[in-house]
């Protein structure tokens, strides 16, 4: 399945229009750090730790960058066909049944590990129910895959292959949430084992954003990665234990992200660096 083709602008040497992909993560960079400053800067001020709670709030604070960056960015670089077009693939629901599957993938690989670290490493790993931070997930999903699958991958699959361009563009997912690290999972803040939780976190970002991109290869609905990322934090946010230390939710983080590339290597291999199989067999 193909998106109809976005007709170009007439005249295409204005500085945005040819450094797109790179001013869309200058904006968003520079919009979601400053909603996440302005949100931590009364604790900054008065020279207190940042809470969990305003942790926590610096999140949603920043879901402002990827959505209002590829909303301009795509006006900017597509003029109101573009945004037509986009929003058209936020409202595609009509993609063959299988592919409606995968979005049990998130759920179901954090369910097999866990169940394999309760059974080897204690009852501390078991799942949690926490059901309404499912909430969480619907909201970043939403917000986020307006610019990350809206607009920069897209943009950046023009200029390389389909898995490269996911590999950067998780390499960069994973920096933006760099002013809410310590304050994501449930072991936090993570004080001594902060770089071993950024790290385990950065392992679990680049293949699921390398699944979210198979995904929009094979179906160009930004709905349907809007409905995976939501699957992927929601399944975080709900069953991530809540009686662990910072050095063991890191490396259950490990251990789930090595899941993860297990899959991305099975989708690899047989789908390409494309990540899409020929029209004949797809």
């Amino acid at each position: 399945m193909k998106a109809a083709a976005i007709q170009e602008p007439a005249s295409d040497t204005s500085f945005l229009q040819r450094h797109s992909v790179v001013a869309y993560f200058c904006l968003v960079f520079a919009l979601s750090w400053a909603g996440a400053l302005f949100v931590a800067l009364p604790s900054m001020v008065r020279g207190v730790a940042i809470s969990k709670t305003t942790g926590a709030l610096m999140f949603p604070a920043m879901l402002v960058g990827p959505s209002v960056s590829g909303i301009l960015l795509t006006h900017i670089r597509h003029g109101k066909a573009g945004l037509r077009e986009l929003l058209s693939r936020m409202r595609r629901v009509r993609v063959p049944a299988r592919w409606y599957s995968t979005l049990l993938i998130p759920p179901l690989l954090i369910l097999g590990v866990l169940w394999f670290l309760t059974i080897f490493e204690g009852r501390a790993f078991a799942p949690n129910t926490f059901y309404i931070g499912a909430a969480f997930g619907v909201i970043a999903g939403f917000f986020e895959e307006i610019g990350w699958m809206g607009f920069a991958f897209p943009e950046l699959r023009r200029r390389c292959s389909a898995i490269v361009s996911a590999v950067l563009l998780g390499a960069l997912w994973t920096l933006w949430h760099l002013p809410v690290v310590n304050y994501l999972g449930t072991a936090t803040p993570h004080g001594e084992y902060w770089l071993r939780y950024f790290l385990a976190f950065a392992a679990v970002m680049v293949p699921m954003r390398i699944l979210i991109a198979w995904l929009y290869t094979n179906t160009e609905s930004v709905l349907f990665c809007q409905l995976m990322h939501a699957s992927s934090m929601a399944s975080l946010v709900v069953l991530s234990p809540v009686n662990l230390g910072a050095a063991q939710e890191a490396n259950w983080y490990f251990a789930y992200a090595g899941a993860l590339w297990i899959m991305v290597a099975v989708v690899a291999a047989i789908y390409g660096r494309s990540l899409t199989l020929p029209t004949r067999l797809n």
